[in-house]
Parts: C-alpha cells; sequence; structure tokens
C-alpha cells in the first residue's frame, strides 16, 4: 500500500510519483555540486525538510517545493504542472460537441 497521509492511504501511482519527483529534485542537487545545506540556505528550509522533499515526503507543502526548485533555477518548471490536460480537453470537447 501507499503511504499514510492524513490518515488516508495515498494511491501506490501517486506515492511513486512523489518519490520520483524526489529523486529528480536530489539528481538536480547533484548535477549542479550543491550540499543539502546549500539547498536548504537557498530554500530558507532545514536539511531535514530538504531530506523530506528527496524522498517524495507527502507532508511537505507545495511551497516548499516550489522554493527547492526556485532554489535549484528550476522554478519554471512549475508553471508545467497540469500543463497538458488531455482528459479535461476531451471532455470539454465532447460537451462542445453535444452543442
Amino acid at each position: 500500500m501507499g503511504k499514510q497521509t492524513f490518515g488516508k492511504i495515498m494511491p501506490r501511482a501517486l506515492s511513486q510519483a512523489m518519490q520520483l519527483m524526489g529523486e529528480q529534485i536530489m539528481l538536480a542537487q547533484k548535477r549542479r555540486h550543491l550540499s543539502m545545506q546549500d539547498i536548504a540556505e537557498r530554500a530558507t528550509v532545514t536539511r531535514l525538510t530538504i531530506s523530506k522533499v528527496e524522498h517524495g515526503d507527502p507532508t511537505v507543502s507545495m511551497g516548499i517545493y516550489a522554493r527547492v526548485l526556485y532554489a535549484l533555477n528550476l522554478e519554471k518548471d512549475i508553471t508545467l504542472l497540469a500543463a497538458d490536460d488531455a482528459l479535461g480537453r476531451q471532455l470539454q470537447d465532447a460537451e462542445l460537441l453535444k452543442r
């Protein structure tokens, strides 16, 4: 099963996606030859919080993830979230065809 969060089970696919995102953030940090402390200072958080981000901890706020991405000069990646809404477009097109 997925991780416990707020008393509910996180879907496995979502838990895996969070872990992958954390790994990608960790790799970005390593590619830049920055320490965990460097990123923590730039993002104005603790090293423990950076560790949680790197492990894809779902209890870390979206704002913290944004600050960490900013510290890595990856803040533009945030605009990619939900950018390709294929399902929403299909639903919208189906509704438009009904009219």
